[in-house]
């Protein structure tokens, strides 16, 4: 898969829904309950983060839920991508980018959101052929004004800014032009999900979901 083929399918995963939930999984079990939640809230792309042992088994389990599609992130080696992929990912998404990471999603097939916190990293991937990008992490590299300004020489590259947002703040990345979608933990409070508290996920998602039309007033 090339790098121009694997930003179409993460555009395409990025026009799904404004807000990319972007979820740490410690219990398996709750994987199910959780992605269904979030699905019904109109929030369908779903990024579970690979810092926990349960993530792979959580990918497994979440990958088996009608309307969702569920992506692996925090790919750091080429053994990631693999058991990602075996996994049942879809999509991969990385706080930045390494030759053998990016040979090793275009070996496996797995469409990659590489990340990038500066005008020459996003250039230098941009050169590779990808045009939709991680911008990480947000509000430490620049924030709603970094992305603003790399909007002008860069206009080729839609961003999915990560990293410090949440519903205070996300409206603003939203209005800009290059930003297409923003990933964040707030969709999957924490003691929400261990009281499995499927219905408050699901606001929480439906407001998530509604912060596009909101960023088209702003």
């Amino acid at each position: 898969m090339t790098p121009a083929e694997q930003s179409r399918f993460a555009a395409e995963i990025c026009a799904r829904a404004p807000v990319v939930p972007v979820l740490v999984i410690d219990d398996r079990a709750r994987a199910a309950g959780l992605a269904k939640a979030l699905v019904a809230g109109g929030l369908c792309a779903l990024e579970v983060t690979l810092r926990t042992p349960a993530a792979l088994d959580a990918i497994r389990a979440m990958a088996e839920v009608e309307g969702g599609v569920v992506g692996a992130g925090t790919l750091l080696t080429a053994a990631d991508v693999r058991a990602a992929k075996a996994a049942g990912a879809r999509f991969g998404v990385s706080p930045g980018s390494t030759p053998r990471l990016l040979e090793a999603c275009a070996e496996a097939g797995l469409p990659l959101l590489p990340g990038a916190a500066t005008a020459s990293e996003a250039m230098r991937l941009l050169e590779l052929g990808y045009t939709v990008q991680k911008f990480f992490p947000a509000e430490s590299a620049g924030g709603v004004m970094a992305l603003k300004s790399l909007a002008a020489p860069l206009p080729q590259i839609g961003f999915c800014p990560t990293g410090g947002i949440g519903p205070a703040n996300a409206r603003d990345y939203l209005a800009l032009p290059n930003v297409l979608c923003v990933g964040g933990s707030w969709v999957a409070a924490k003691d929400k999900v261990e009281a499995g508290d499927w219905a408050a996920i699901e606001a929480l998602a439906r407001d998530a979901a509604a912060l596009a039309r909101l960023a088209v007033g702003h």
